[in-house]
């Protein structure tokens, strides 16, 4: 049987090489911000979540990295609507969860990220552990989920870029011989 970070590793490999590449790049510059963090892996349906808590309890998760196919995204698991955000990142109108759209790991560096990041470990109702080992744990794996790279788009017209079907539908009717 294939470790977890074996596991986690091929769960990322479905995605788009730029999608995998900035994954892991993010994956390793939050654990550096949450050490001794428990990483909690699910390969759902709809994307790859990759929780960090400070142990197997999916509640006590303070925040996860989502896998998109087209991009990721930093989830504020634990009261965001109370975070302060000067930057107006926070995306969603949940009462509990939050995000920020991560287009490059690089993003993660940005001071108002890192501050959410922050403040979301020092509010966390059960806090991480500095001093404990991290692990990775697979918590579920769907049999069945959408693709994980970007469909191709549909052919686009040279002159419109609109699709075929969509401007043929817009001019009309087809007429008759």
């Amino acid at each position: 049987m294939a470790t977890p970070k074996a596991q986690l590793d091929a769960f990322i490999d479905k995605y788009s090489p730029a999608v995998a590449r900035e994954g892991r790049a993010a994956l390793r510059r939050l654990r550096r911000f949450a050490p001794g963090a428990v990483e909690l892996v699910y390969d759902n349906f709809n994307w790859l979540v990759v929780g960090f808590g400070p142990n197997e309890r999916a509640s006590d998760a303070v925040f996860s990295l989502v896998f998109a196919p087209r991009w990721l995204a930093l989830c504020f698991l634990q009261d965001a609507p109370a975070l302060l955000d000067p930057g107006k990142l926070l995306r969603g109108s949940g009462k509990v969860v939050r995000n920020v759209r991560v287009m490059s790991a690089k993003d993660l560096d940005a001071p108002a990220v890192r501050t959410l990041i922050a403040t979301a470990l020092k509010r966390a109702d059960v806090p991480i552990k500095k001093a404990s080992r991290g692990r990775i744990v697979i918590r579920a794996i769907s049999r069945k989920q959408r693709p994980r790279r970007p469909l191709r788009a549909k052919a686009r017209s040279a002159t419109t870029g609109w699709p075929a079907i969509a401007r043929s539908a817009a001019a009309g009717p087809t007429p008759s011989r």
